[in-house]
């Protein structure tokens, strides 16, 4: 089974937002860290958009951003929102429930096993959520020209020194 490029594209913003964290990205940030087309990106991001899986800030220093709950969504969950047709072979039904005759199909055997296929390849990527891919984010974060940004923890304060120092027993 082969993917779209368009589902390709889906993920790999998805990624790459996961990657990026809290801050904002554009498309053509996405666009030159995959080496791939801002028109296409568009066109996906709009679907990710209108799913609630990005979030989308207007103005001059708008950008994108990945919904916190798109996180916990699966790899599965995103393939079927995004691929149009998961019928390995015309005799399988299409997204339309719709399948096409075949002189064998009464006792085909075929049908079944790819079926099975479709449905084993399907619950594998049920098993992984966007956030478990995205990492560990600093090696990929590396690849894609992301800057990491590092938490800054808080110090804890220190009391100054006594002139009258504690008996030590």
């Amino acid at each position: 089974m082969r993917l779209t490029d368009y589902t390709d594209y889906s993920l790999r913003v998805l990624l790459y937002l996961a990657i990026r964290g809290e801050g904002l990205s554009t498309i053509q940030d996405i666009s030159d860290a995959y080496g791939v087309s801002k028109n296409h990106l568009m066109k996906v991001v709009q679907q990710l958009s209108e799913l609630g899986w990005v979030e989308t800030v207007r103005g001059r220093n708008g950008g994108l951003r990945l919904a916190e709950r798109t996180r916990k969504l699966t790899v599965g969950e995103i393939v079927r929102a995004t691929e149009s047709d998961f019928a390995l072979v015309a005799c399988l039904p299409d997204q339309n429930g719709e399948r096409r005759p075949c002189v064998i199909t009464p006792q085909c055997r075929l049908r079944n096993v790819l079926e099975a296929a479709r449905n084993a390849f399907l619950a594998e990527l049920d098993r992984h959520t966007i956030d478990e891919v995205a990492g560990p984010q600093g090696p990929l974060a590396a690849l894609l020209g992301i800057r990491t940004v590092i938490p800054v923890v808080p110090a804890v304060p220190v009391e100054p020194a006594s002139d009258n120092p504690l008996p030590v027993a």
